[in-house]
């Protein structure tokens, strides 16, 4: 793992801590939420990360967008089904989305490196 792949979970994880370790319970039942609603049920959870980075690319979230990157390739996405999400994302979102999709097409080519071993 290295670049922007290792520095994002390194830094997700650090302040994910820090948030939790003085969180409320409020913020504690809306983390516990976001982790529920991406498991399988009747939709399964590769579809749910999907739905998410299609809306993480509309809304703009770097952060979003490369975590939901990160999960759709753990649970078996392949190139193809991961750009035509992004497809999504640029047709509903527009072309102020290009900036986004650029740094998601880096991180995925990142992923695809380290997954092939080069």
């Amino acid at each position: 793992m290295s670049g922007r792949l290792e520095r994002f979970r390194t830094e997700r994880e650090r302040l994910n801590e820090r948030v939790l370790a003085t969180a409320t319970l409020t913020t504690k039942r809306f983390f516990n939420l976001d982790t529920s609603c991406y498991q399988d049920g009747a939709v399964p959870a590769l579809t749910k990360e999907m739905a998410g980075l299609s809306a993480s690319l509309v809304l703009r979230c770097d952060d979003c967008i490369a975590y939901h990157v990160i999960r759709c390739c753990e649970l078996g996405a392949n190139e193809q089904e991961i750009l035509e999400i992004f497809d999504v994302g640029l047709i509903v979102g527009g072309s102020i989305v290009i900036p986004h999709l650029r740094r998601a097409r880096d991180l995925l080519d990142e992923i695809l490196a380290e997954r092939s071993g080069d």
